[in-house]
């Protein structure tokens, strides 16, 4: 997220290095009102890593604050096609791209057939 106003790294002597892949910044730059938290979810060798900021909005699963970030960090590994990590969950680059496809060439309903399968890969 671009609004984070604060510095975030691992110090090695007079070097700070970006925070490893998995890093979870959830008491310094959180906010007080909110359950939320920043997720480093990828490794960058040029430049400055930027976490994601994660916002839970609704919880009916009540899990720890742990098993959300665990669970968020875990999805970011599986991005079909991607061996690798992205930057946000696997479910919210899906939904996103079915969003656009649906709204770009899709003029109706999709297929009821469709609704259980990932026809938008």
């Amino acid at each position: 997220s671009s609004g984070i106003n604060a510095e975030y790294g691992q110090s090695e002597g007079s070097k700070v290095r970006n925070p490893l892949p998995g890093t979870v910044l959830d008491s310094e730059i959180s906010s007080n009102n909110l359950y939320d938290f920043y997720l480093v979810s990828q490794q960058s060798n040029k430049g400055t890593v930027s976490p994601t900021h994660y916002v839970v909005v609704y919880d009916t699963v009540e899990f720890t604050p742990d098993q959300v970030q665990q669970l968020a960090y875990k999805l970011t590994h599986l991005y079909y096609n991607v061996a690798g990590t992205v930057r946000v969950p696997n479910v919210c680059l899906y939904a996103h791209k079915l969003a656009y496809m649906h709204g770009q060439h899709l003029h109706g309903p999709a297929a009821p057939e469709l609704k259980d399968k990932l026809f938008y890969l």
